[in-house]
C-alpha cells in the first residue's frame, strides 16, 4: 500500500487547516461546503450541539472544522481538539493491540478460551428463560469460544444494555455485569470471571452477537502480556501512535476539553443529560479516575487521534516510518471473518450483509458493496454516542465526524456524512 500515514507534524498543522488543499488532493472545494450545510442543519436542529470533522486524503489534510458548541449552557464553542467519548470505537483500538500480541505469538486464533481463562471451559448456552422469575435452564454448547469468535463477535455473548437481545440483558443485569459504557468501579477481571458463568445467547459461530466480546479480549491482554490493560494499551499503541489524548479516564488537565453528553427531551430538544445512563453510570464518566478497563467501549479521543489510529492500516501496518504490525497482518486484519452460515443477531439493528473483520470493523466487500458509495475494502465502526469514522484504501481517504449524543434518533447522520464525502471528491 502506499504510504498514507498522518504524521505528527500534520496532527498540528490540522488546527489550523480547512479546506485549503482541496484542490491538490482530488477534491472539489465547493462540494465540500457541503458538509458545512449538513452539520450546519442539523445544528440548526437542534439534532446536535456540535461536531468536530476531520477529513484527510493520501496524508494530506483536505477538510478540518469545528461547528457549534462543546458546551451550549456554557457557550462553549467547539474546538477541533476537544475529546469526545467514542465507546464502541474502542473496540478497533483494542483489536489491535490483540494482534500485536498473536504477532508475539502469545496465542492462536482458534486458541479456546478457556485455555487462558479456565472458567470459559465447558460453555453453556441459554435454553428456557422464566420471564415471571428470572430463572433459566441451559444445553451444553456445541464448541468452545476461540480468540477468532471474540474479534469477529461470533462467540454468543450479548451486551448488557438496551440494544442487546431483551432476555440476555436481563440475565446479564441480574448478575450485576456491565455493558463497559461508563463503567468505572470493580474490575475487567472480576467481571469477565462472572461473565464465563453466564449462559451464551447461541452456539459459538452461529451468528454475529455484537457484546462483551471485546472486554473480555481485554482481561486475555492482561493475562498475555502480564500487564494492566491500560498500562499495555499506552505503551504498545497510543504512544506509538502519537494518541496523545486518548484514555479510559481523562487527565485533569485535559478535563475541560471533554464534550458536553446531550440527549433529545420528552420536548424534542436538546438539553445535556443530567442524569444516570445505561446501568445507572455517571455521563461525566471520562472525569472520574476508575479501575475499570473496558477495552469495548471506555475510551475517549480525539479525531486527530483516530486519524493516526487509521492511518497506521491504510500504511500497511507502518507509523511515523516505524513498523508497529506486519503488513500481512493488517492483511488478515481487514479481511471479513463471517461465512455465508454465519446469520446475523436482530439486536442491535445492523445493515444487510454486514461483514466484520478481526481489527474492530465491519469491512466493505463485492458482497454488500452496493449499499454506499465507499470502496470495496473500505473499513470502519462508529459509537455509540453519535460518533463515526471510516478509511477507504482506494482513495486513501479517512473520514471522521464526531458528535455527542445518548440514544440519538440522528445517528443517521453518519451515512449523510459518508455522502457529503464521497460527492465532493473530484477525480477530473
Amino acid at each position: 500500500m502506499r504510504n498514507f500515514s498522518v504524521t505528527l507534524l500534520s496532527v498540528i498543522i490540522m488546527l489550523f487547516t480547512t479546506t485549503a488543499h482541496a484542490q491538490q488532493t482530488d477534491f472539489s472545494a465547493n462540494r465540500l461546503a457541503r458538509i458545512d450545510s449538513l452539520i450546519q442543519k442539523h445544528i440548526k436542529a437542534q439534532h446536535i450541539p456540535g461536531a468536530t470533522v476531520l477529513l484527510i486524503k493520501k496524508g494530506k489534510i483536505v477538510y478540518n472544522k469545528a461547528f457549534g458548541y462543546a458546551d451550549i449552557e456554557a457557550k462553549k464553542a467547539m474546538q477541533t481538539d476537544h475529546i469526545f467519548r467514542i465507546a464502541s470505537q474502542s473496540k478497533a483500538i483494542t483489536s489491535l493491540a490483540v494482534m500485536m500480541l498473536w504477532e508475539q505469538c502469545k496465542f492462536l486464533l482458534d486458541d479456546p478460551v478457556s485455555m487462558y481463562i479456565p472458567a470459559f471451559k465447558n460453555p453453556k448456552v441459554l435454553d428456557h428463560y422464566n420471564t415471571n422469575d428470572g430463572t433459566y435452564t441451559t444445553k451444553d454448547a456445541t464448541r468452545e469460544i476461540t480468540v477468532r469468535d471474540l474479534l469477529r463477535h461470533t462467540s454468543g455473548i450479548a451486551y448488557s444494555a438496551l440494544f442487546s437481545d431483551p432476555t440476555m440483558w436481563h440475565i446479564y443485569e441480574k448478575a450485576d455485569i456491565p455493558s463497559g459504557i461508563g463503567t468505572s468501579k470493580s474490575t475487567i477481571k472480576e467481571k469477565m470471571e462472572l461473565l464465563a458463568t453466564m449462559p451464551l445467547q447461541h452456539h459459538p459461530g452461529e451468528q454475529f452477537t455484537y457484546g462483551l466480546n471485546i472486554d473480555l479480549l481485554g482481561y486475555l491482554i492482561e493475562i498475555w502480556s502480564g500487564s494492566p490493560l491500560d498500562v499495555f494499551l499506552q505503551e504498545n499503541v497510543l504512544t506509538p501512535l502519537a494518541m496523545h489524548d486518548t484514555h479510559f479516564y481523562i487527565p485533569e488537565k485535559k478535563q475541560p476539553r471533554l464534550v458536553g453528553l446531550y440527549e433529545i427531551n420528552a420536548a424534542d430538544k436538546l438539553v445535556k443529560v443530567d442524569h444516570p445512563i445505561y446501568e445507572g453510570v455517571d455521563a461525566n464518566f471520562p472525569k472520574i479516575k476508575g479501575t475499570y478497563h473496558a477495552g469495548g467501549a471506555g475510551l475517549s479521543a480525539t479525531t486527530a487521534d483516530m486519524a493516526n489510529f487509521y492511518s497506521l492500516f491504510l500504511n500497511n501496518g507502518i507509523f511515523n516510518g516505524k513498523r508497529l504490525l506486519a503488513g500481512k497482518t493488517v492483511e488478515l486484519m481487514l479481511r471479513n471473518q463471517l461465512g455465508d452460515q454465519v446469520t446475523i443477531a436482530p439486536n442491535p439493528p445492523l445493515a444487510e450483509n454486514l461483514q466484520f473483520s478481526l481489527a474492530g470493523f465491519s469491512v466493505v466487500t463485492p458482497k454488500n458493496a452496493y449499499l454506499s458509495p465507499q470502496s470495496i475494502g473500505s473499513f470502519g465502526w462508529g459509537g455509540a454516542f453519535n460518533t463515526h469514522g471510516w478509511a477507504d484504501p482506494q482513495e486513501g481517504v479517512i473520514a471522521l465526524l464526531f458528535t455527542q449524543e445518548y440514544l440519538s434518533p440522528w445517528f443517521t447522520i453518519g451515512e449523510e456524512f459518508q455522502t457529503a464525502v464521497y460527492q465532493a471528491l473530484d477525480d477530473l
